[in-house]
């Protein structure tokens, strides 16, 4: 069962169907409940008007043998006299079952005989022409209002049938009280509703079956290019090929956007791990040449030890830890390591000792700028952006801290040959390194300005580059003075 419910196909024909079960038998019971009661209350109506006619009848004196009484099993009639004894009767009418309490209610229109002489002798002057007359015992020659008693049975030819009773009092003009009772059949009612019970046990189950059917057609059309989806997922996975794509169905809707989705992580990934695998290559080929070199002078030296070049070991391991210190903070910033959320500094401070260890580079700054942030990777934003500019530039390398209400803005110009325009975005990918620079690089491994830019980004800002006013580079720091709380830790 739980394997058959799996399915969302299954799991929503079932809910469809349980929903238009219940709506159906809540429908159903009402429709049937409203037959009924209308049904019922037809009956009501002729047991009074059936009822009120013999009435009419007794009132005006018609004799016991004479009444009109429609004998047979669709109207029960009997009148009978305050002492409830039968003074007349439909010819085929046995006996008639009243509902409990049904006499009761019959008596109560009724008084003793003292009240209703009482009666007459306070009426004999009013309403002569009135056809009923209110609560009690009706005047001479008058009926009572109609009382509905209820569901009752009547036997005729042997054979027992339920009908709605209703009650009527009348008074002849010689001052006998009678009571009518009548009957309206409810075989009507009880044949509208059985045959309506019937139509909706067969319709149901048809409609169900229909409802079912259509729902797990329509949704398994829905679903097929979501299965289309999963199966093209599982064959790239299978395969290893992200260069794959799933279907995207030509709609407009959810499962489209589905496979659009998909299809744009997979580009993603694809995209992430082509860097990847060309960020391993790049560092292979980075390592190789200063450990190829240690090596072989270490091996020089083991075989002549007059001839150690220990300055070339030392700075070919000094580009090694280096090199290694790079790829260490690149991967950090690539497990989304972000800066405390409480850390601060302040930047003028670290602009001037920065500045103050280097020489030839000029400073114009403000006297303290407080940001949140780690100082260290700040400080190695400006560290490798000096770097950079003391590679490239022929006499001056200036630096400027200024701020805006928003933000801190940090300046470090050149006076060199500057930066293309095609190639200022391109400076800033891992290991690109521009001719120019790969001519007359010192050992740098072009990670120094993707660094930077990453450290940028990660506590809320950017980094650019741009021609300086007097030629040469100007990179530009922007750093937020009131970033967003980072969401992660401590570096």
């Amino acid at each position: 069962m739980k394997r058959v419910l799996g399915s969302v196909r299954a799991r929503a024909t079932v809910a469809a169907t349980v929903v238009v079960a219940v709506a159906l038998v809540a429908a159903g019971a009402a429709v049937l409940l409203s037959l009924r009661s209308n049904l019922i209350g037809q009956a009501n109506a002729q047991a009074e008007a059936d009822a009120l006619e013999v009435a009419r009848q007794v009132a005006a004196d018609v004799a016991y043998a004479d009444l009109d009484l429609d004998d047979g099993d669709e109207t029960p009639v009997k009148v009978v006299d305050q002492r409830r004894r039968v003074v007349a009767a439909g010819e085929d009418l046995e006996s008639i079952g009243l509902p409990d309490g049904a006499e009761a209610r019959a008596s109560a229109l009724s008084t003793t005989d003292d009240d209703a002489d009482r009666g007459e002798d306070e009426n004999e002057n009013e309403g002569e022409d009135e056809e009923t007359s209110g609560g009690g015992i009706p005047t001479a020659g008058l009926v009572s209002e109609p009382v509905l008693l209820g569901e009752g049975t009547a036997a005729t030819d042997h054979e027992t049938r339920e009908y709605q009773f209703a009650a009527v009092k009348a008074t002849t003009r010689a001052g006998v009280t009678l009571t009518v009772y009548a009957g309206s059949p409810l075989s009507a009612e009880q044949d509208a509703v059985s045959t309506a019970l019937t139509t909706m046990l067969i319709g149901f189950p048809l409609l169900l079956v229909t409802v079912g059917g259509a729902t797990y057609v329509v949704t398994g059309r829905a679903l097929r290019p979501v299965e289309g989806i999963r199966s093209e997922m599982a064959a790239i996975t299978a395969s290893e090929d992200l260069s794959r794509r799933v279907p995207e169905p030509d709609t407009h809707d959810e499962v489209a956007r589905l496979a659009r989705t998909t299809n744009e992580t997979l580009a993603a990934l694809e995209s992430s791990v082509e860097r990847q695998r060309a960020f391993v290559a790049d560092v292979s080929h980075e390592l190789r040449s200063p450990i190829a070199s240690l090596r072989t002078q270490l091996e020089v030296a083991a075989a002549h030890p007059e001839l150690l070049d220990l300055d070339g070991a030392v700075e070919d391991t000094v580009r090694l830890q280096s090199l290694a210190a790079d790829l260490l903070l690149l991967a950090r910033l690539d497990a989304g390591e972000r800066p405390p959320p409480d850390a601060r500094f302040d930047l003028a401070e670290v602009v001037r000792e920065e500045v103050s260890s280097r020489e030839g580079v000029t400073l114009d700054g403000v006297e303290s700028v407080v940001l949140r942030g780690s100082r260290n990777q700040v400080c190695r934003i400006l560290g490798n952006l000096l770097d950079n500019a003391a590679r490239h530039a022929r006499d001056r390398v200036a630096v400027t801290l200024r701020t805006t209400s928003d933000w801190v803005i940090l300046q470090v110009v050149d006076d060199g040959s500057g930066v293309p325009r095609a190639d200022r975005e391109r400076v800033f990918e891992r290991f690109v390194r521009l001719d120019e620079s790969r001519a007359r690089d010192d050992g740098g491994a072009g990670l120094g300005l993707a660094i930077a830019r990453d450290i940028a980004v990660r506590h809320g800002g950017t980094l650019a580059v741009t021609d300086a006013p007097g030629g040469g580079a100007s990179f530009d720091l922007r750093l937020p003075l009131n970033p967003p709380a980072p969401r992660s830790a401590a570096l």
